[in-house]
């Protein structure tokens, strides 16, 4: 049987056993799917042990996204935009391909909810390794222009720089302006129930707010949107979900329904 793992530390709240024999359920797909706390000194040694034994890939989560992006031997673009790996595939010649789904994901899940990407503003809130990932699966969907803004306005720089594109852009908090139809936050301000650093004005202006954060309840960030007046909010459990199934495809060929699996996933929250 195919042997797949989710690898973080922590690990234990992760979803994607679940999720993923869901999938492998409703694809008629054979295969085991289990989660693995590894030690902050073991990474590299268990990659490899685990691609010894016969393992066919893994999910990478926090802290190890990183050293994932350094331990594979070829990259997918999108993993080189992002900088950091969180889909490894082991070959039958040994090689070790990293690949980024985060991005997709959250693509996937905002095309799936109806919301229009192409010709559109969008802004990014927070320019750490969450931005990164999802700028390049945003800009081959044709926005009108990506906008990244960050509390440190030296971070966002430094990220925009790393792409070339005439769509992407930076703007320091204080001068940006509600000229948005599209607001990502990327940062990890509603796991601590804050609000990111922007006006309501701006926030106001936008058809669509996304929080790439989930919870049983909608976060903070989602529930000011609300209240100044935003059309559709959107917390980033569906993300989650859409990453996952990318993964999914990359392994089995195969890309499975995610509808199901959400309102489940959802269930469960609650």
């Amino acid at each position: 049987m195919d042997k797949y793992l989710v690898i973080g530390n922590p690990i234990e709240h992760s979803k994607s056993p679940f999720i993923h024999q869901s999938f492998a359920s409703s694809t008629n797909q054979t295969l085991a799917y289990e989660k693995k706390k590894v030690e902050l000194d073991q990474f590299e040694t268990f990659i490899q042990n685990f691609q010894r034994i016969g393992g066919k890939g893994c999910n990478i989560t926090v802290p190890f996204k990183e050293r994932a992006f350094a331990i594979a031997q070829e990259l997918t673009p999108r993993a080189k935009a992002a900088g950091a790996v969180n889909t490894l595939s082991f070959t039958d010649d040994g090689t070790i391909i990293g690949d980024n789904t985060d991005g997709q994901g959250l693509v996937e899940d905002l095309l799936r909810q109806r919301i229009t990407i192409r010709d559109k503003r969008v802004l990014i809130i927070g320019a750490g390794g969450a931005a990164r990932g999802c700028i390049l699966p945003l800009l081959e969907q044709l926005p009108s222009s990506i906008t990244v803004t960050n509390r440190t306005f030296e971070k966002a720089q430094q990220l925009v720089s790393e792409f070339d594109s005439s769509q992407l852009s930076c703007s320091e908090l204080s001068s940006l302006t509600n000229e948005f139809d599209l607001i990502i936050n990327s940062t990890s301000a509603s796991l601590s129930n804050k609000l990111p650093d922007i006006e309501s004005r701006v926030i106001a202006s936008a058809t669509c707010c996304y929080d790439m954060a989930y919870g049983n309840e909608p976060t903070c960030f989602l529930r000011w949107a609300d209240e100044l007046g935003v059309q559709k909010t959107i917390d980033g459990l569906g993300m989650l979900v859409g990453q996952a199934a990318e993964s999914f495809r990359i392994w089995r060929n195969v890309y499975p329904e995610v509808a199901s699996v959400l309102v489940e996933l959802r269930a469960q929250l609650t």
